[in-house]
């Protein structure tokens, strides 16, 4: 009696067999009693021969909330235009979007990680209730991305992934200029290392147009490691938001997603555990975005695929940071661009044996199959290194484990701070109480700033900390000072940081037990975080430890902050049982 198989694997084993490519819309239009569905249908455009067609959901995320998806309606018809001339019929629909780097430092970035729920969960709603054969997904800001691939992930119906694109840089001082420029210029208005006339040129000249932020941070991080893992177009992650190249790379989405219709082709044939292994090669090869680890472990649960922090360790043993990008290096996502996007990189990597080559894709070939042509970089560059000569011999993203953080914490450590940072104690309830502090100059070398109670339960939400992370290198104490939180680092933030940490103060992780003047050791090349502080003392803090009370107790943030597992687990609000 052969065995019996895991549901994971039935569900891979099964998707490719002949399929009805109008498996899900024709229970929503096919015969006399589905009258009444296509009636209204024929109101927002449709056909007598659209109802034969395989409906495809074109998700997008526009919103003149941000320059991240201010261009992102013009890429859903272009989506839309690409699906029909494959004889699809596209149908449009919009998620939302919330602006990091606006509500950065506030009250509203408690908002930001659950707009990633809300984004997957309204994807999921509408492609399942409307009867979609096939979706197509477009990203611009941080969220955008994970949200819509847990989305497609849930749904498990032939799905293609378009990144909206990057932003062309700014320019003052004839030097190249981004959001986090802005940040860091503040900082350094702080320490009256600028007036306040040349903060506003900066502020004024550092967004010239639509598009994600300029670097490798989280939006460009996320892109990146969701091309890797084959739920992209080849090069979909390297494009300008308004270019050619991207209007194309809409369209052809538009045409892939009827082919993976044909083939039976769906997520859990494309997202499998080597394609995270994909992906988080190339997050550390690029030198990406810590929010990354929370992102990858969120899509991975929602796949059914086991993904773990050690994952993460085991993986960045052997990857070496390449890429000289921005916030810890020098060239912003346009240069990176200019030389050939990421696609190189992974013909790089593919033929040294780090990536898994037979990982199927969005195009229905491997990754091998898509690599095979690629050219390599020009030999003028300098801003991917060769893999004898990297900016890093392992990954920077650091999973470190000790008495400070027993579940994990993701620390981001390019080396240029160094690797080992022992420091005392300074302990704030906020993001708020630490910033004013920074910038006061309360905050002095040697002090390892702790914000906590910002973690998923606390905050609730898991506010990133780019406006104090920013004030430390604008006043030039990026290698003197640390930063530990249960909160999150956007992925502009650079310096000794250390987020992540789990269990979090809200439910009684040994972070909110710490005090002002505990000598915290922070250690990248053992992996460990230890507060120098007994175990009995600690237990003595333990048992004096109150839990506070909930911020909110109607809302979506109270909703989220009964729901959210931990960050060791991807901050997700649907873990499986």
């Amino acid at each position: 009696m052969p065995a019996k198989k895991s549901p994971a694997k039935k569900a891979a084993s099964t998707a490719r067999k002949p399929n009805n490519p109008r498996q899900f819309s024709s229970q929503v239009v096919d015969g006399v009693e589905r009258a009444p569905s296509r009636s209204m249908l024929r109101a927002v455009g449709f056909e007598d021969a659209d109802f034969k067609k395989p409906q495809v959901g074109i998700a997008s995320t526009w919103s003149m909330v941000t320059p991240c998806n201010m261009h992102i309606d013009k890429l859903a018809d272009d989506a839309a235009r690409g699906t029909n001339a494959a004889n699809g019929k596209a149908v449009v629909f919009n998620t939302i979007t919330i602006s990091d780097g606006i509500s950065m430092g506030t009250e509203g970035m408690k908002y930001s990680l659950v707009s990633r729920e809300v984004i997957a969960d309204s994807i999921e709603t509408v492609a399942a209730c409307e009867g979609f054969d096939a979706i197509v997904a477009i990203g611009g800001c941080d969220k955008n991305m994970p949200g819509c691939l847990i989305g497609l992930a849930r749904l498990n119906r032939p799905s293609v992934f378009v990144y909206g694109g990057t932003i062309m840089p700014g320019c003052h001082d004839n030097k190249p200029t981004d959001i986090v420029s802005v940040f860091e210029a503040v900082g350094a208005h702080a320490q009256k290392k600028i007036n306040k006339k040349e903060l506003i040129e900066i502020e004024k000249t550092a967004i010239p147009g639509p598009g994600s932020c300029g670097g490798m941070y989280t939006a460009n991080t996320m892109a990146s490691a969701i091309e890797a893992m084959g739920m992209s177009l080849p090069g979909s992650s390297a494009q300008a938001a308004i270019s050619r190249d991207k209007t194309k790379d809409c369209e052809e989405a538009g045409q892939a997603v009827v082919k993976l219709l044909k083939k039976g082709i769906r997520p859990k044939d494309i997202m499998t555990k080597k394609a995270f292994e994909n992906a988080i090669t190339m997050i550390i090869a690029l030198g990406g975005s810590t929010n990354a680890v929370l992102h990858m472990l969120a899509m991975a649960s929602s796949i059914g695929v086991k993904l773990k922090l050690d994952d993460f360790t085991r993986i960045g043993k052997k990857v070496p940071v390449l890429a000289d990008l921005r916030p810890s290096g020098k060239a912003m996502m346009s240069e990176l661009i200019e030389i050939g996007g990421i696609q190189p990189l992974m013909k790089m990597l593919l033929d040294a044996g780090m990536l898994h080559g037979d990982c199927l894709t969005v195009t229905g070939k491997t990754l091998a199959q898509n690599l095979q042509k690629v050219k390599p970089y020009p030999k003028s560059q300098d801003i991917v290194h060769a893999l004898n000569n990297p900016i890093k011999k392992d990954s920077h993203l650091v999973i470190l484990k000790g008495n400070l953080a027993p579940d994990g914490s993701v620390a981001k450590i390019s080396g240029k701070e160094g690797l080992k940072f022992t420091g005392r104690a300074r302990v704030f309830a906020s993001e708020e109480q630490a910033l004013k502090k920074i910038l006061d100059g309360t905050v002095k070398k040697g002090d390892v700033i702790v914000v906590r109670y910002e973690g998923p339960v606390g905050g609730p939400g898991m506010r990133e900390m780019l406006s104090p992370t920013a004030a430390i290198m604008g006043k030039g104490l990026g290698k003197d000072v640390a930063f530990l939180t249960d909160g999150r680092f956007s992925g502009g933030s650079h310096g000794f940081v250390v987020g992540h940490v789990t269990p979090e103060a809200a439910v009684g992780g040994p972070i909110g037990l710490l005090k002002n003047g505990d000598e915290i050791t922070i250690d990248a090349q053992k992996r460990e975080i230890n507060v120098k502080v007994s175990a009995a003392e600690m237990e003595k803090r333990r048992k004096a430890w109150k839990a506070p009370k909930p911020k909110y107790k109607r809302g979506v943030l109270a909703k989220y902050a009964r729901l959210v597992s931990s960050a060791s687990l991807g901050a997700v609000t649907d873990l499986p049982d």
